[in-house]
């Protein structure tokens, strides 16, 4: 293993990669910061069954690191070659490789060590995959190992991750989208609303709330107009979606 290892930091020096600028990284890095948080989470629970050599990637949909983690002894490995956060890992950027493939085939790859054209992968079986929400790609997951022994078993966790990871975004999506929502309603108007939801009349909404029947039909005019809707059942509907009901 460490004869391997020893290969790994000669061969690392001989690459040569792009790189995004600092500001263009750290805009990147803002607008993916969801996927990133989720991605050490999902990896900081698995590594620790791991015991032999291991690396997981995480780029963009257009290929930028974006977040890595390893094993403790590839730590000078990593360190002395160019792998940074910001490196594009398209094939312009480092040859072929496991990340490469998938974007180009826009589906899961395995990668042997033979089939890399970055020197710093040459001893890698890594496997890359899509990660996908609804029909985009958001970016790219790649597990990779220098023993071969483990192939079998990175692999299996690398078809894991993304569903893993995927759930966790969609319920922070959720989250976001009722802590986010788009329509600001007064107090009067939330408890037209929720009259109205009920099945009350105008008159019996204006009783209920000791205002005239104009006053209610106002609110309810209000609350079409900020739902974008024409009817009380259509006000309902989206009103329940965004959680106010």
């Amino acid at each position: 293993m460490s004869e391997k290892i020893h290969t790994l930091q000669r061969q690392s020096s001989q690459s040569a990669a792009i790189f995004t600028s600092k500001q263009q990284f750290e805009q990147i890095k803002h607008s993916n910061q969801s996927l990133i948080t989720i991605f050490k989470e999902c990896i900081s629970n698995i590594k620790e069954h791991l015991s032999g050599t291991f690396l997981f990637l995480l780029t963009d949909a257009d290929g930028v690191l974006l977040s890595m983690d390893y094993c403790e002894n590839l730590k000078e490995v990593v360190i002395q070659s160019q792998m940074r956060l910001g490196m594009y890992f398209t094939e312009e950027s480092c040859g072929v490789n496991a990340i490469s493939e998938a974007m180009a085939r826009r589906s899961p790859i395995y990668l042997p060590p033979d089939e890399h054209e970055s020197p710093f992968f040459k001893n890698w079986h890594c496997f890359s995959t899509p990660l996908m929400l609804g029909p985009r790609t958001i970016g790219y997951l790649d597990v990779s190992t220098i023993n071969a022994n483990m192939k079998s078993e990175l692999i299996a966790i690398a078809k894991l991750i993304p569903g893993n990871m995927l759930s966790h975004m969609q319920n922070q999506s959720e989250i976001r989208s009722v802590e986010e929502r788009p329509v600001q309603l007064t107090e009067r108007q939330l408890n037209v609303l929720q009259l109205i939801s009920q099945g009350q009349t105008v008159k019996s909404i204006a009783i209920k709330l000791n205002i005239k029947e104009c006053t209610v039909n106002h609110h309810k005019k209000k609350i079409f107009e900020k739902f974008g809707v024409q009817s009380s059942a259509e006000a309902v509907s989206i009103a329940s979606r965004m959680s106010y009901l």
